[in-house]
């Protein structure tokens, strides 16, 4: 089974994903936990370059072919065969985030964006989508508090609104896959929420 979450800037997407790899562990499955940009050396090296303020002279189909790069490197080195071992795939973000950001905030061809993420990851698509929906403002209050913004972090206002209305349209043409969640309720409910989800597919 492979389960992405998907979500804005403080959202919630980090702390929803921990708990549910907790929750498989305890029911003895064989899953692991990911991340995009990330979750091996070449693809962190590869998100430091993304996140790093100090690129702000990144254009935007550098960004986007950046992030798909490191979606390659993700699915070969990782979410690829451990699905093929017949494990569960955890991972925070994955191609809708591409269609979201690059897409949608970026103005990016998104039929382009899906032909180079469907080379990257071999038309992987996640069985189950968990978008936790936030307040644009509120979420990246949540952000700030935590530190210093990161490159994306740091855009404008417009462009996370433009985001946002990225994830809308998401959600509106893939509603048997994606599953919309309010990111301000309390996290023990959106847990429970997430767990009787999964429960209600697999039964």
């Amino acid at each position: 089974m492979f389960i992405t979450f998907e979500g804005q800037e403080g959202a919630g997407k980090s702390t929803q994903i921990k708990l549910l790899y907790d929750y498989f562990l305890a029911a003895g499955k064989n899953v692991i936990l990911t991340r995009e940009p990330g979750g091996t050396d070449i693809a962190e090296k590869i998100r430091a370059i993304l996140k790093d303020t100090g690129n702000s002279a990144m254009s935007n189909k550098a960004e986007a072919l950046l992030y798909i790069a490191a979606r390659a490197q993700l699915a070969d080195e990782v979410v690829l065969p451990h699905l093929a071992s017949g494990g569960i795939v955890l991972s925070d973000r994955f191609t809708d985030s591409t269609i979201a950001y690059q897409g949608f905030g970026n103005g990016l061809n998104i039929d382009e964006l899906v032909s180079m993420s469907n080379f990257a990851g071999d038309s992987l698509v996640p069985d189950i989508t968990f978008y936790l929906q936030i307040d644009v403002k509120a979420g990246l209050a949540r952000k700030l508090a935590e530190g210093e913004p990161d490159r994306i972090e740091q855009k404008d206002l417009s462009y996370h609104m433009t985001v946002q209305k990225g994830y809308e349209h998401l959600l509106r043409m893939y509603p048997d896959r994606i599953f919309a969640i309010d990111g301000a309720l309390p996290k023990d409910k959106i847990h429970k929420i997430i767990t009787n989800h999964i429960e209600s597919k697999v039964n």
